[in-house]
């Protein structure tokens, strides 16, 4: 990854700004659901008072370009084709409606790692239940890093899908999904990618990661709406998908007794979706690129790294993070409290942070014993004055 120039402090500043109402809160819940900027805000509001006046189809064709363009500014965050990618209301619709619409046989293998979310676990689960398909989990090793050889030795005939999480729920942990990918290169095996955690925090490259389909939600790094989302899959793979839901958007009557699939992405779309949101997410990834990601990055790493260093410090709090590689959600527990008590104390003095709780990564936080985890998530905005007022807030909880 190239080096760019950093973020400066004045430019904290204005994003600060630009955030609206001066951040009345110290905000660490960025992996839950990050601050919107207000341009953001602006555009939802906007289009829906405009809706309400001219009518909800006149204003759809009215923004039509700018609808349009939502699908471009995607594409070049994650460097695909604007047909490779549906607008979808979450992570987990985006998640669902490729990996449901993969033709599973009994038998059939999937490999995933310890820190898959919940619901693709669920998925898996399901899937073994009901057509008898094989999990195979590939376990950290001691540092808590992925195990490249560990995922090649596993491989079989019947390997069909490799599915990892990039950054899971509850650590801080990045997985290496660029030399995943060889391996699934390498095999010739479907490739998918749940990016619910990561784009807008790091940069994506799906040329890059070889993936052939990645998952993606608005609210989180991105800084756009709640219920927002897409999903790319790639183009040559789209045929191999069944659609779970088909209407006149994802379809075209050929006559009276057949219909032809749509040829791109927005097959997995359906017609009715909110607008409005969509100039949201739209609006929250053009202001990601204008700052750029690689930049993004480069803060959220600094930031988090000194995050981690003073609660070393601090007596009693244990950090849970692994990896070699650490992004910005900074997971740790406090001697004595509980993490909902932790989170309740901080919510008193206008700090936000989560709850991890172990369901959301059941196999990773069972193997260390993990009932929940403090969550604290930084981003680009936050700044130093504030995991300064945080970890003197803290030590004066555990004193």
């Amino acid at each position: 990854m190239q080096k760019a120039n950093l973020i400066t402090e004045e430019e904290v500043l204005k994003f600060r700004q630009d955030t609206g109402r001066e951040l009345e809160k110290i905000h660490f819940n960025n992996a839950g659901s990050s601050l919107n900027p207000t341009v953001v805000v602006d555009t939802v509001v906007n289009y829906l008072r405009e809706e309400a006046v001219i009518g909800g189809y006149e204003a759809d064709f009215k923004y039509k370009r700018e609808l349009e363009y939502t699908y471009d500014l995607i594409a070049k965050l994650i460097n695909s084709e604007r047909d490779e990618i549906a607008v979808v209301e979450n992570a987990s619709t985006a998640w669902g409606l490729a990996f449901h619409g993969i033709k599973f046989n009994n038998g059939d293998m999937i490999i995933t790692s310890e820190m898959e979310y919940i619901t693709n676990l669920i998925g898996f689960i399901h899937l073994r239940k009901t057509k008898g398909v094989l999990v195979h989990v590939i376990p950290n090793d001691e540092q808590g890093n992925f195990r490249l050889e560990a995922l090649e030795a596993a491989i079989t005939s019947n390997t069909k899908l490799i599915a990892i999480t990039h950054i899971p729920s509850t650590a801080g942990a990045v997985l290496p999904i660029v030399e995943i990918g060889k391996i699934a290169r390498k095999y010739g095996i479907l490739y998918m990618v749940d990016a619910c955690q990561t784009v807008g925090q790091i940069p994506i490259d799906v040329k890059e990661i070889g993936c052939d389909i990645l998952s993606v939600t608005g609210r989180k790094y991105l800084r756009a709406p709640r219920g927002t989302g897409f999903l790319f899959v790639k183009k040559d793979i789209q045929d191999q998908l069944e659609l779970l839901l088909v209407d006149g958007h994802t379809a075209e009557l050929t006559n009276e007794d057949n219909y032809q699939i749509r040829p791109d992405g927005r097959r997995f779309e359906l017609f009715e979706k909110n607008r409005a949101l969509i100039l949201g997410l739209g609006k929250a990834v053009e202001y990601a690129l204008s700052i750029g990601i690689v930049r993004i990055w480069q803060r959220i790493q600094m930031l988090a790294g000194e995050f981690r260093s003073q609660l070393k410090a601090i007596e009693g709090v244990t950090i849970h993070d692994t990896g070699t590689i650490q992004c910005g959600i900074i997971t740790f527990s406090v001697n004595g409290f509980t993490s909902q008590d932790i989170k309740a104390k901080f919510s008193e003095k206008n700090i936000n942070v989560s709850v991890g709780l172990a369901k959301s990564t059941l196999i990773y936080m069972n193997k260390n014993e993990l009932v929940d985890v403090v969550r604290a998530s930084v981003h680009y905005y936050n700044t130093m004055d504030e995991i300064n007022i945080f970890c003197k807030e803290l030590t004066a909880i555990t004193i």
